[in-house]
C-alpha cells in the first residue's frame, strides 16, 4: 500500500468515525491531523510553518507581542482573543491564516514519506484549529492536486529535494519586477536550503514558495549546483598490484640433544676440552 493510500484511508476511517482527537502520520517529514467531530480543524507538521509563522511574517504582531499574548492568556497555543482584543488581527484574518496553515500541513505531509497513521485521543490543545472544521477527504484531494501542479511545471521540484541557488544577483525591471517572494528567494537561496527551508526562513507556505521556486528555475534567476564530481583514483601503469604476503617463517630448530658428559675412574683423572690434565 502506498503512501497516499495509507493517509486516504486513516483519514477516511477517522472522518467517517466522528473523531475527536488525533491522527498521527510517521514517516518524514510526518505530522499530526487534529479532529473534532470527525473534521479537521488543525494540522502541523515539522515541514511546514504554522499559523504562528505566517501571522508573525505578516507583520501585524512582533514575536514580543507574541509573547505577552501567550504569559497573559495562560500559556495557551493560540491566543485568539488577545490577538483581537489589542487589534493585532481581526478574526476573519484569523481564520483564513487558520486554513492556510492547515492546508499547507497536509500538502507537507503528502509530498513526504508516509510510513504510519495511528489514531489516538488529543494529547495536547491543536496548536490554531480553525471554528469550522475541514472534510478529510476534501484536505487531502487539494494536497493531491498540490502535487500534481508542481509535478506539471515546466521545471518541476520537490519541497525537500532541489537546492537552489542564484544565477547572479538580479535587479528590478532586469526579469520584469521582481516581487517580494522572489526577492527573498535570492536573498536566502543558497545552494543548501531546499524550498522546504526557503519556506520556514521566509515565513511563507511551503507549497507557495516550492512553486516560487520551480518558477524561477525555469526563468533562469534560479539554479541547482551539479553533483559533486568524483574524486579521480590514479592508478600505476601496470595496474593495481596486489601485495603477495610473506611466506610463513619456518618452525624454529629442534634443540640438540645434550651430549654424553665423561666419567671420571677411580684413581684416574680427565682431560678438558684444552688437553691440560686435571
Amino acid at each position: 500500500m502506498s503512501g497516499y493510500e495509507l493517509l486516504a484511508r486513516s483519514l477516511d476511517s477517522c472522518g467517517r468515525e466522528g473523531l475527536t482527537g488525533e491522527l498521527r502520520v510517521s514517516g518524514s517529514p510526518g505530522g499530526t491531523f487534529h479532529f473534532r467531530g470527525g473534521l479537521v480543524v488543525a494540522v502541523e507538521s515539522p515541514g511546514a510553518p504554522g499559523a504562528e509563522a505566517l501571522l508573525l511574517r505578516s507583520g501585524r504582531v512582533t514575536g514580543e507581542q507574541w509573547a505577552a499574548l501567550v504569559r497573559e492568556s495562560g500559556g495557551t497555543r493560540w491566543p485568539v482573543a488577545g490577538l483581537i482584543a489589542h487589534g493585532y488581527a481581526g478574526a476573519a484574518q484569523l481564520r483564513v491564516v487558520c486554513v492556510m496553515a492547515l492546508q499547507d500541513a497536509a500538502f507537507a505531509i503528502l509530498a513526504g514519506r508516509v510510513d504510519g497513521c495511528e489514531p489516538g485521543a488529543a494529547r495536547f490543545e491543536p496548536p490554531a484549529p480553525v471554528p469550522v472544521g475541514e472534510p478529510p477527504a476534501r484536505l487531502l484531494e487539494d494536497a493531491a492536486r498540490k502535487l500534481a501542479a508542481l509535478a506539471a511545471l515546466p521545471h518541476p521540484v520537490h519541497p525537500d529535494r532541489e537546492r537552489p541557488l542564484p544565477v547572479r544577483y538580479f535587479a528590478d525591471g532586469e526579469h520584469g519586477e521582481l516581487g517580494e517572494l522572489r526577492r527573498e528567494l535570492l536573498a536566502h537561496a543558497d545552494g543548501r536550503r531546499s524550498a522546504r527551508d526557503l519556506a520556514f526562513r521566509t515565513g511563507r507556505g511551503v507549497y507557495t514558495v516550492t512553486v516560487e521556486v520551480g518558477r524561477m528555475l525555469a526563468e533562469g534567476l534560479l539554479e541547482c549546483a551539479p553533483p559533486p564530481a568524483p574524486v579521480p583514483v590514479r592508478m600505476p601503469p601496470e595496474g593495481i598490484r596486489h601485495r603477495t604476503p610473506p611466506p610463513p617463517a619456518p618452525p624454529p630448530p629442534e634443540p640438540p640433544e645434550p651430549a654424553d658428559l665423561p666419567r671420571r675412574r677411580p684413581g684416574g683423572f680427565f682431560r678438558l676440552r684444552n688437553g691440560t690434565p686435571r
